[in-house]
């Protein structure tokens, strides 16, 4: 993965020209154009985040998906599942990153991640007063990042890269100091993300 991870950031650095792309108006927008299922009824007094492409659009311009993440704790599944069951939503399959796939009743695909890492517990809690303009509790940016960085798909290199090239210092900074603890080893290449960005 990290070798994967420092060919996409040479490439796009040997590729890349300062000032082209999209303008910075575009960049700076925050829009909620596609409404996705609320959760906010069936998941009421349980923390939970929504992760994934549709937590970026709270962070850089929205961008097309077709489904909907949400991330809980494993010590929750339980009471997810059958609050989810109550709700008309149709179990499909376990994930192999852990967690479960639903459709629900309007047929969004919603896949339920169960993290283990203990960052977790801090960023879905924190998940609960970061709405974006739907409603829905948006993992904060710099657990976002971390997330989509552990990942290490060139989508997620890419969205890491458009969002923090629209973060200001202090929000850079936080993210800094999350990987200082929890991928000490990787700051070279977040610094590489940022400049990219």
């Amino acid at each position: 993965m990290a070798e994967i991870r420092h060919l996409f950031i040479t490439l796009a650095q040997r590729r890349q020209s300062p000032g082209s792309g999209s303008s910075h108006k575009f960049l700076s927008l925050r829009t909620a154009k596609v409404k996705w299922f609320d959760l906010n009824p069936v998941l009421s007094s349980l923390n939970w985040a929504v992760v994934g492409a549709v937590a970026t659009r709270h962070y850089m311009p929205e961008r097309t998906t077709h489904d909907l993440d949400i991330a809980i704790s494993a010590a929750d599944r339980a009471e997810v599942h059958s609050r989810l069951k109550a709700s008309g939503f149709v179990y499909e399959a376990e994930l192999s990153i852990g967690g479960s796939s639903w459709t629900a009743p309007d047929g969004t695909v919603i896949d339920v991640i169960e993290p283990i890492s203990l960052w977790w517990h801090e960023a879905v809690v924190e998940a609960q007063s970061n709405r974006d303009l739907q409603g829905l509790p948006i993992l904060p940016l710099r657990f976002l990042v971390l997330m989509k960085f552990k990942s290490g798909r060139v989508q997620d290199l890419a969205d890491i890269t458009r969002m923090l090239g629209q973060s200001n210092n202090d929000a850079l900074d936080k993210v800094r100091q999350l990987f200082t603890v929890w991928a000490p080893a990787d700051s070279a290449d977040l610094e590489s993300l940022i400049a990219l960005g």
